[in-house]
């Protein structure tokens, strides 16, 4: 059946941004009838969807029927009140005899989909009806009431016309957006047929917009996106992220959107790598991506679900983008720039002033920027972003367009916690900006997001510069609320993991502070935790020595405040919290006091607490007494190794410095702190940690008895359990030659001294193979101390396979038939292998 034989008198009519289609002068009066019957104010009324995300329509089109109607008014001489439609309470419906002209030809129409039909007439019909589904809600209930209409129009979608294609995904589109009907289109295969569609390499734009908005309608419903979220659908949006044509990367922003709103999608749209690409859409970077306000918003929405998540978020914050807190205009009343000062640096450095005199009319102070001067020429990235953000942000603020939002109250289910993102330059220099206003909760809300954004060293010195380091220090000193305090002291524990950061905030005076703080019998457990973590990063006696070595001495005045603040209140108070704190406030703690003893070695403020207690405490860790777990909480074991590592390296670091007064050691029982330390170096402790442990064993053997005999006891457990491993490990990761030389030539002589049970260590450890690799070298010196320690270990029987497995007969056989200095010793060790 053809379009000709539905009727006499066919005409064509031509629309504006459609195709010329012959339609006949009935079917015109009833699209267009059904097109424009309901008015825009009850469209604005109806709802499709109870979900937050906008269901995509075709304004263009619309526009189209507008103009159809038009012209089909003039052609009617303007008497569209004398056709089959009333107007009733200011509404124009449609009769009775009307309504049942349109449903035929709906019929008529969905008919022609039939794959029997000829394609022409088959594209035409879907045009026709994609045109008349623009009509809303009810066209599309007209549409959808024949069974297997919607089959037929999935069909269409494999159609090799391009207009046929359009009409069917737009038709698929208009049907998408109704809630009902929705859960049809999934079962119908139209997911399939669409991501089929999509990945054709050669592909009219139009085609693709109108497919990316019937996924970007269809993903409204949860359970569709978990079929929507799948790779290849993803790897295409993405793709269309870069598209060239504006709408098809708005429309990819959108699916990309909804996804993000089921937490189940967020592993694959990471791993898809969807951060990345929608972070360079918000921050704009390229004159394209900042015309486009909708590509911005849909990018910022989905990288504000994904960064719900702590890991993700932190993926989020290195590729550039900063979540921000959104506080609400009100708040940022209270802000009252420095118009009168001198300029200053955000970090609050003061630029010096060169001129004599201030200049008649202030021109000096305006043009500061514009005077080259060899104080301010050295001026590093990081300050120069940090005066680019301050800069536009508070000119934001003083005009009042830094936020638009009205006040937002706190009672409001998840209202405090909305968020916006920034790419980091401004996001950075907000934070800032909203530590110095007056409501307290935008201030806990900056802290936090300071503290969250504080990942890896650029952060961190991003936030010392744009100056967030004094105005912290200053809520932790002006500030009595716990709520207050609690994320300011977690953003300057997370900001003290800098070094370079750790000198600022001590030179803000913060450990006064700080200590102050921890005198306090009753603040939370947790504000303690991060008071400790913090002064542990900024005393480091690690740190305090490298600081001493590159940058000279401390000058007096930090040394002298150190002192004053370390007193025995604060001594005290240490050992009582390490007696009874996790192992984690354990560590810091011990760190503190042993910064104490660094600077101040006066031992009768420290040997008057019962700091034994504490290094007892720190010694006998449960860990170290389990056995290995299952496989499943292998992970779990380690890690609880590791923390009691760290412990047992500061406690064996801090008791290795007290041994040295005699007072001390007249206070403790060396043979069980002997005991406690033979026992931790036989452990399965990391080798890392295990370095102070034999240092204060070996020095309390030699205090206690002068021999240095390889023989003693002592001697030969650290030796075994310290020395050759650590020697293995230098000989098989080591890059310079001459640490693996000296690791062998070391091994030689304690293989040579005859230590007990050293060549069965050496050979449990996996020594061999890294000798045998060495015979390889040109230095002589590390083949013929190889050769040696091999031809001991060769003397054990067991050690046999091992050495011909490790590939030594090869390579000994060379050195024989090369004549090479070593020849006789490789020759004895070929005779004793069984070869």
């Amino acid at each position: 059946m053809s379009l000709s034989t539905v009727a006499s008198g066919i005409g064509v009519l031509e629309l504006p941004c459609l195709r010329l289609l012959p339609i006949s002068s009935t079917q015109i009066q009833f699209l267009t009838v059904e097109a424009r019957k309901q008015p825009s104010r009850r469209r604005r009324e109806l709802s499709f969807s109870h979900f937050p995300v906008r269901i995509q329509s075709n304004r263009r089109l619309r526009h189209g029927f507008s103009e159809l109607n038009s012209s089909f008014d003039r052609s009617n001489n303007g008497e569209t009140g004398h056709s089959d439609t009333t107007l009733k309470d200011g509404e124009e419906v449609r009769g009775e005899s009307s309504s049942g002209v349109g449903d035929s030809y709906v019929a008529l129409f969905v008919g022609m989909l039939g794959l029997d039909n000829d394609p022409l007439d088959r594209e035409q019909a879907i045009e026709a009806l994609w045109k008349y589904s623009l009509g809303g809600k009810k066209c599309v209930d007209a549409i959808m009431q024949f069974h297997g209409c919607l089959s037929l129009i999935v069909n269409l979608l494999k159609s090799d016309s391009s207009s046929a294609c359009e009409a069917a995904a737009g038709l698929i589109r208009s049907i998408a957006a109704v809630n009902l009907y929705r859960e049809s289109v999934a079962e119908s295969g139209a997911l399939e047929e669409i991501t089929a569609l999509l990945s054709r390499p050669s592909l009219a734009t139009v085609v693709k917009e109108q497919c990316i908005c019937a996924l970007w309608n269809l993903t409204v419903d949860e359970e569709i996106r978990e079929k929507v979220a799948d790779f290849d659908i993803l790897r295409l949006l993405i793709s269309f992220l870069q598209d060239d044509d504006v709408n098809v990367k708005e429309a990819a922003g959108g699916v990309l959107a909804n996804l993000a709103l089921s937490r189940s999608n967020h592993k694959i749209l990471v791993e898809v790598g969807v951060i990345p690409k929608l972070a360079k859409l918000l921050k704009g970077d390229n004159t394209e991506n900042k015309g486009s306000k909708i590509i911005r918003k849909e990018a910022r929405n989905v990288l504000l679900e994904l960064a719900k998540d702590e890991y993700y978020r932190i993926l989020v914050i290195e590729e550039g983008v900063v979540p921000i807190p959104i506080i609400g205009a009100d708040a940022y009343k209270s802000f009252r720039p420095d118009l009168y000062s001198w300029p200053s640096l955000p970090d609050g450095i003061k630029i010096e002033q060169t001129a004599k005199a201030p200049s008649r009319f202030g021109a000096s102070e305006l043009l500061l920027g514009l005077n080259v001067d060899k104080n301010v020429n050295d001026v590093d990235e990081a300050k120069m972003k940090a005066i680019v953000g301050r800069t536009n942000q508070q000119f934001l603020a003083r005009i009042g367009a830094i936020e638009f939002e009205k006040e937002i109250k706190s009672e409001g289910p998840g209202k405090s916690q909305q968020l916006t993102l920034l790419p980091c330059v401004d996001g950075v220099a907000r934070l800032v900006l909203i530590l110095g206003l007056a409501d307290e909760l935008a201030v806990t809300r900056a802290a936090e997001s300071i503290a969250d954004a504080s990942i890896n060293e650029d952060m961190r010195v991003s936030f010392m510069e744009a100056g967030a380091v004094k105005p912290l220090v200053q809520l932790l000193a002006n500030n009595n609320k716990e709520a207050v305090k609690l994320p300011v002291i977690r953003a300057l524990k997370n900001l003290s993991l800098s070094r370079t950061v750790c000198q600022r905030i001590e030179a803000e005076g913060a450990v006064w502070f700080l200590i102050n703080l921890l005198k306090q019998p009753e603040i939370s457990l947790s504000v303690t935790e991060h008071i400790l973590d913090i002064l542990a990063h900024i005393l480091d006696p690690n740190k305090e020595m490298v600081s001493k070595f590159y940058e000279g001495p401390v000058n007096g005045s930090k040394a002298d405040s150190r002192k004053e603040v370390l007193d025995a209140a604060v001594f005290s108070r240490l050992v009582q919290i390490a007696k009874k704190a996790s192992p984690n406030l354990l560590r810091n703690a011990i760190s503190v006091i042993e910064f104490g003893i660094v600077s101040n070695p006066n031992m009768d403020t420290i040997i008057s607490e019962d700091i034994t207690t504490v290094l007892d405490l720190a010694l006998r860790q449960k860990v170290l007494e389990e056995p290995e777990n299952e496989a499943e909480e292998l992970e779990k074991h380690l890690l609880e190794l590791e923390e009691a590592g760290l412990t047992i390296s500061a406690a064996s670091r801090l008791l290795t410095k007290l041994v040295d007064s005699e007072s001390f050691r007249q206070t403790i029982d060396v043979a069980v702190f002997t005991e406690l330390l033979r026992k931790i170096l036989k452990s399965s402790l990391p080798l890392h940690y295990k370095d102070w442990v034999a240092a204060c064993l070996v020095k309390l053997t030699a205090l206690s008895s002068p021999s240095h005999s390889l023989n003693n006891p002592i001697n030969i457990e650290v030796t075994l359990y310290k020395t050759i491993p650590s020697l293995v490990e230098q000989m098989s990761f080591s890059s310079s030659p001459e640490a693996k030389e000296a690791a062998v030539l070391e091994l030689n002589k304690i293989v040579s001294e005859e230590v007990p049970e050293s060549t069965q260590t050496l050979a449990s450890q996996g020594g061999i193979e890294p000798l045998v690799k060495l015979l390889e070298e040109r230095n002589e010196r590390c083949v013929e101390a190889s050769l040696s320690v091999l031809y001991n270990l060769s003397m054990d029987s067991e050690n046999h396979t091992a050495i011909i497995r490790a590939g030594a007969v090869p390579v000994l056989r060379r050195i024989v038939m090369s004549q090479r200095p070593q020849w006789e010793k490789a020759l004895r060790l070929l005779r004793n292998l069984p070869v």
